[in-house]
């Protein structure tokens, strides 16, 4: 099958189902999607290793796209601050027509390359442009792509059809062939699930080797409310072996900086721990005693 075509897997339209085969059927289409990414995981690792490179030495990474794939993006580039301590600054969301604030997404937008090129113009030596089109053919992500690659920005393209204009412009194609979406056009489906994925896959894998990530635990989060401020708890006294309590004040005294809390809780004062985590480049377990 080949993107764009009607899929049920028994030749009748999913409308005409009955519920439970339906909802089956659009099930089998995401799991199908999933089984995409991972035919592109060596392209996913090489555009992580991109991103965490960008973001240790001060870049921006700079997400385009249109539509549902715009909103995958926007998802994956709002939770990376959260998450893994992502400065707010070194993100920048370029979406067709801008983010949506009241449930309307014109669909013209996407046609409109004006606003890519100038978004595009904005980068910086250093910074790195994502860029997502399910067809890899929306003229807003191709404008953005060839604009960054003129410049000689590095690219990361995203797209679910093989051998389409943008994994041409990408200098890291990263191809995700989903089968035909169960309502025919719909790349907010199969086509977004994969993406989202990827997505996912590029950014938590970056993290990790930014050295975000410390026995499968988000040792960079932002604890600013309280479930993460309780989280941060829990991390702290899970890798420091102390009480909840001893984390608490570890955490109060770092300022609610997760690493430095759990260095403090280990033992070493405020400047002690600054600095071992400044010579390991913010790696936690290189800070540990073994």
């Amino acid at each position: 099958m080949h993107y764009g075509q009607t899929s049920d897997g028994q030749g009748i339209p999913v409308d005409a189902l009955p519920r439970g085969e339906a909802l089956s059927a659009m099930l089998a289409s995401h799991m199908a999607a999933l089984a995409c990414v991972a035919q592109a995981q060596e392209a996913i690792g090489a555009a992580a290793a991109h991103l965490a490179h960008t973001l240790a030495t001060g870049g921006t990474v700079f997400y385009a796209a249109a539509g549902s794939s715009g909103l995958m993006a926007l998802a994956d580039a709002c939770e990376l601050p959260g998450t893994f301590g992502v400065s707010a600054h070194q993100i920048r969301i370029c979406m067709a027509g801008g983010v949506p604030v009241d449930g309307v997404m014109p669909g013209d937008t996407e046609d409109q390359t004006e606003q890519a090129v100038q978004a595009a113009q904005e980068m910086r030596a250093g910074d790195l442009a994502i860029v997502a089109s399910a067809s890899g053919a929306t003229p807003f992500a191709l404008a953005f792509a060839r604009t960054a690659r003129a410049a000689g920005h590095p690219v990361v393209g995203i797209a679910c059809v093989a051998g389409t204009p943008l994994l041409a412009e990408a200098d890291l194609p990263i191809t995700l062939v989903t089968p035909a979406e169960v309502v025919e056009g719909s790349t907010r489906l199969g086509a977004g699930t994969a993406q989202k994925v990827a997505l996912n896959m590029i950014s938590t894998q970056a993290g990790i080797l930014l050295g975000h990530v410390h026995d499968g635990l988000m040792v960079n989060l932002v604890p600013d409310n309280i479930k993460l401020r309780r989280r941060a708890r829990q991390i702290v006294a899970r890798i420091a072996a102390v009480s909840e309590t001893a984390a608490e004040q570890a955490l109060n005294h770092a300022a609610y900086d997760t690493k430095l809390a759990i260095l403090m809780a280990s033992g070493l004062d405020i400047t002690a721990a600054r600095d071992r985590l400044e010579r390991a480049g913010g790696r936690l377990r290189d800070c540990l005693p073994t």
